[in-house]
């Protein structure tokens, strides 16, 4: 079920995902035009006052009928510029907010307060009942081959177990690339698609080109789950992690490398992505790197055909 300030705003059911240093204004502004939900994490602004700029540069360039934009927020405590950043989203009234790494009550009602929507990312159905019992809007559930820090479960199993106690908005992400697969996650039981990784290969993405083009010459079995870069595990491509200089026997194994389970500082973190990407496994069916508007174009003519394909089989 979607919020009604989401209702009948959307052209997909979909969400472009905020993926650190990669989501930039020009990526969250292009999708919003195209009338799916853009996105970006604060953190990809420098400085809390660069975070200001950025969303009065978003606002001001959203077409009239441009959907909601959503801002990623780490509520964790490695985060040092929680409270200014949220401070900058109230300011703004931004109309979603993704939260991450922590589903912190207090945050979910400062947000409602000013008419915005919070949705939360969680990869099984423990932190699940955490985030609803926190109050947020919606729940991200994000699967198995997903990119970022992602799950274990596969989507149906983590869908499923979501749905005995949730009955509001549920977004699903992992391996989402194209239209039929949007169609295919509402039929599973969520109300939106959340894409990541295909929107790393378009123009408009802060991805440098050496970064999409490994996207493009990636497959599946080059994503490699490991807590090795930001404490806790995460996906990335393997080419980028040998690059890196990371031992890859060590990394094959798993529980044979110690590096924690504890989340790395911000900074530290920052430092880390800029030199090993993230992807996730859905890298093997991305073969070019269009601008938004021709990626939304495709994905809302392939969302028309596959459920035309439906109607016909069920006929």
């Amino acid at each position: 079920m979607l919020p009604p300030a989401l209702q009948g705003r959307l052209a997909l059911p979909a969400v472009c995902a905020p993926m650190f240093l990669v989501s930039g204004v020009e990526l969250a502004k292009a999708a919003c035009n195209q009338r799916i939900i853009g996105s970006f994490p604060a953190l990809n602004a420098r400085t809390t006052e660069q975070l200001d700029a950025w969303l009065t540069e978003l606002k001001a360039g959203l077409n009239a009928d441009a959907a909601p934009y959503a801002v990623n927020l780490i509520v964790h405590r490695t985060n040092p510029r929680v409270e200014a950043d949220l401070e900058v989203l109230e300011k703004h009234r931004v109309p979603i907010v993704v939260t991450s790494l922590g589903a912190v009550s207090e945050v979910v009602r400062r947000v409602q307060a000013w008419g915005g929507l919070v949705f939360h990312d969680v990869t099984n159905a423990h932190h699940g009942k955490k985030a609803a019992d926190a109050g947020v809007d919606g729940i991200i559930a994000v699967a198995n081959g997903a990119g970022g820090h992602a799950g274990t479960l596969n989507p149906f199993a983590l869908v499923a177990e979501l749905r005995t106690f949730w009955d509001k908005t549920l977004l699903l992400a992992g391996c989402i690339n194209d239209g039929a697969q949007i169609l295919a996650a509402q039929a599973m039981g969520a109300d939106l698609a959340y894409l990541g990784t295909r929107f790393i290969a378009t123009r408009e993405s802060a991805a440098s080109d050496a970064y999409k083009e490994m996207v493009l010459s990636a497959r599946a079995e080059d994503i490699i789950y490991t807590p090795a870069v930001s404490g806790v595990p995460a996906s990335f491509m393997r080419q980028s992690l040998e690059q890196a200089g990371y031992d890859m026997s060590q990394l094959g194994r798993p529980g044979e490398v110690n590096y924690g389970q504890k989340l790395k500082p911000a900074d530290d973190e920052a430092k880390a992505w800029k030199t090993v990407w993230s992807a996730g496994q859905g890298v093997g069916t991305i073969r070019d790197v269009p601008t938004v508007a021709e990626l939304c174009e495709r994905l809302r003519r392939e969302y028309a055909d596959a459920r035309m394909r439906m109607a016909r089989a069920e006929g």
